[in-house]
């Protein structure tokens, strides 16, 4: 903590977790500087869940959506864990580290959920996650450590640094090219600090990574993933694998597909700058057919833009609107992303 209190970090309690929600830069100029730059991120919070040894590969096999064998290791991939009603446990992203070692990324508040379903160790404490993400994240970091700079998208792999093994991985949350860092903990914070040494590389915290992952039209679990709400209903069929013999969940997911849904994941943007916000209805012809699951401004288009769920079928063509105090606000569905980043 003491690196982000000398960047003078707003620090917060989120997930168990004290993490800094942004810098004196602001969440805006954060937001901005991750578009069109380069921003580090500790995202610490995140869990680990550590699954190896003989049978791992079959036993995440048999338990996640995604087909595993549709990569190798050296790969990662972005799968579900379901409950047996089908719906969403936790959205992971797994990096396949070795032949039978096995990194399960889970969501903060979901690592002792995952780790009672999936079983292996939970490492989340023994390592920091520094995320660099940005269009310019190569480029500036070729100097600082050019093997990190070169790993490709969706690949992971060790190096060394200052005589600590870091395991990098080509993934992020923000829609932007970039890669995340899993630092060994007693090295994190002198880690962290060289990236800011980086001329052109700012430090962010999570407000604006959560205005990245929303104008990337990207999940997050609690509110466009879980209790309640299947991969089909966000909108996320292609992270099931129906074809493959079983998955926790399987048979409730079929019947999902077979029966059709009742709702579904859409994305919709203000004909204002006013902020949506969670929980807002979302109307249609003085009915109530929605209600917002994210919501806020968008620093690049400069509207407020959301991601909610609204009944099947529905004329998505239509003017929709939100009413907060008897002020109506306009809204129209959007194609995802609302932002497109230098992620291809």
């Amino acid at each position: 903590m003491e690196v982000h209190k000398k960047y003078d970090a707003k620090l917060v309690e989120f997930g168990g977790w004290l993490m800094p929600l942004s810098y004196p830069l602001g969440t805006i100029g954060e937001h901005k500087a991750c578009r069109t730059s380069c921003v580090a991120f500790d995202v610490s919070h995140l869990g680990t869940v550590r699954v190896e040894g003989k049978g791992s590969f079959e036993k995440l096999q048999s338990l996640l959506t995604n087909d595993l064998s549709k990569i190798s290791p050296g790969k990662t991939q972005y799968t579900h864990l379901l409950s047996p009603d089908g719906s969403v446990a936790d959205d992971i992203i797994v990096w396949w580290i070795d032949d039978e070692v096995f990194d399960v990324m889970p969501n903060a508040s979901n690592t002792s959920r995952v780790l009672s379903l999936i079983g292996g160790e939970d490492v989340t404490r023994s390592r920091a996650i520094i995320a660099i993400q940005g269009p310019l994240a190569r480029k500036l970091t070729s100097g600082f450590l050019p093997e990190i700079s070169q790993i490709p998208r969706n690949q992971t792999s060790k190096f060394k640094w200052n005589g600590l093994e870091v395991t990098v991985a080509g993934t992020g949350y923000t829609g932007e090219d970039g890669f995340e860092c899993a630092v060994p903990l007693s090295g994190a914070a002198e880690f962290f600090e060289a990236l800011l040494n980086v001329e052109g590389l700012v430090p962010a915290g999570l407000g604006a990574r959560d205005t990245l992952r929303l104008e990337a039209g990207l999940p997050l679990h609690g509110h466009e993933l879980g209790e309640g709400i299947s991969p089909l209903e966000a909108g996320l069929s292609w992270v099931v694998s129906f074809d493959k013999p079983t998955f926790l969940g399987k048979e409730a997911l079929v019947r999902q597909k077979d029966q059709g849904i009742v709702k579904k994941l859409c994305g919709f943007v203000s004909s204002t700058r006013k902020p949506i916000r969670q929980g807002q209805e979302i109307m249609q012809s003085s009915q109530v057919v929605g209600v917002v699951t994210s919501g806020n401004y968008s620093p690049m288009l400069e509207k407020g833009i959301a991601l909610g769920f609204v009944s099947t079928p529905i004329d998505l063509n239509s003017m929709f609107y939100l009413e907060a105090k008897g002020t109506k606000t306009e809204i129209m569905h959007s194609k995802l992303p609302f932002y497109k980043g230098s992620v291809r």
